[in-house]
């Protein structure tokens, strides 16, 4: 489904069973894979790769140079920033052109969530299966199922790929109370 008041570039490519919704803005060459939503007013900036059955929620922008894998989820109103030295305007009062610009990537591994609200600094990466926490401004890399939080975003601990905080248990294993699931970290 592709809601009428969405511009998509004729270079574009959308997967099987996607839902786009209104005023979505999706650019030349952007690769959205299967089953992916994007909802209203979100805007995927160019040569951005989205993988299948990913859920990118209202409002939220993506800009050139971010990859994202499969089974993500980011939710409303979440930035991905990729000016390295943002200006409009060299030192002699010219305006920055396209050959001026150093953009930076930004990579989302397999299965994370980007929480509502968070701003994704240029040169991130962010591991399988982690989580940002809402209204959080990611400066630096989270690794695979690390929970991060904060003005700057900080590690709070770990997180199932379930959803739930992965808790310490006495054999140095981090383990799920919801489903069970357990994960070894160096700590």
């Amino acid at each position: 489904m592709i809601h009428p008041s969405a511009t998509i570039d004729p270079s574009a490519r959308i997967g099987h069973g996607c839902n786009i919704w209104h005023n979505v803005h999706i650019r030349e060459h952007a690769l959205i894979g299967n089953n992916c939503t994007i909802g209203k007013d979100a805007y995927i900036d160019h040569h951005v790769v989205v993988g299948d059955n990913c859920r990118i929620q209202n409002q939220t922008s993506i800009y050139f140079d971010t990859s994202i894998e499969e089974g993500v989820f980011i939710g409303p109103h979440v930035c991905f920033i990729n000016d390295t030295h943002p200006r409009s305007i060299k030192l002699n009062g010219s305006r920055i052109t396209e050959e001026d610009w150093k953009p930076g990537a930004i990579y989302v591994k397999k299965g994370a969530s980007i929480g509502a609200g968070c701003v994704i600094l240029t040169g991130k990466t962010i591991g399988r299966w982690a989580m940002v926490g809402a209204g959080s401004l990611l400066t630096k890399d989270v690794g695979d199922y690390e929970l991060v939080f904060g003005n700057p975003a900080r590690k709070i601990g770990y997180v199932c790929p379930c959803g739930h905080r992965l808790i310490k248990n006495k054999n140095d294993y981090f383990a799920c109370s919801q489903c069970g699931f357990e994960l070894h970290m160096e700590t």
